[in-house]
């Protein structure tokens, strides 16, 4: 990779209720839908497990307890957000208070580009996932573990 290539270490958390429902976002950008587990990018300095739980707090209002680290890719990535590179690490994570955020779709403001982009949350039964379901390869990697990891 040369050095002008942007590379970036993107954080995930996996929230699986009683039962057995996952949480998702549903994420338009510029026209554009992408469907994935929350989380994202990490700021300047930040650790893994702070972004993490900022990243749940930004998104979703909602705090999170760090259960455990789940999957780490061992690979690059294209990324979806940027002309870069990435790699993605994911937690099991579950909330530290019950959720109460409405799971419909809400304008979301990303600052500069207000009202290019959309979110949503919905929790949806893993049984009835997909790898198909979500956007990025390593997403439907993830997928395909979970359901052969929580049987």
């Amino acid at each position: 990779m040369n050095g002008e290539k942007g590379f970036n270490v993107r954080v995930y958390g996996l929230l699986i209720d009683e039962h057995k429902r996952i949480l998702l976002s549903d994420e338009e950008r510029n026209g554009t839908r992408f469907i994935k587990f929350p989380g994202g990018g990490l700021e300047f300095g930040e650790g893994l497990l702070e972004g993490l739980k900022r990243e749940f707090l930004e998104e979703c209002n909602l705090q999170v307890q760090v259960e455990r680290h789940f999957y780490t890719t061992d690979f690059f990535v294209a990324s979806a957000f940027g002309g870069g590179q990435l790699i993605s690490v994911y937690y099991l994570v579950k909330p530290l208070h019950d959720f109460g955020f409405k799971l419909a779709a809400c304008a979301y403001d990303f600052g500069e580009q207000k009202g290019d982009e959309k979110q949503c949350f919905r929790m949806v039964p893993l049984a009835d996932l997909g790898p198909g379901d979500l956007t990025f390869p390593v997403d439907q990697h993830v997928v395909q573990l979970l359901k052969t990891t929580l049987q």
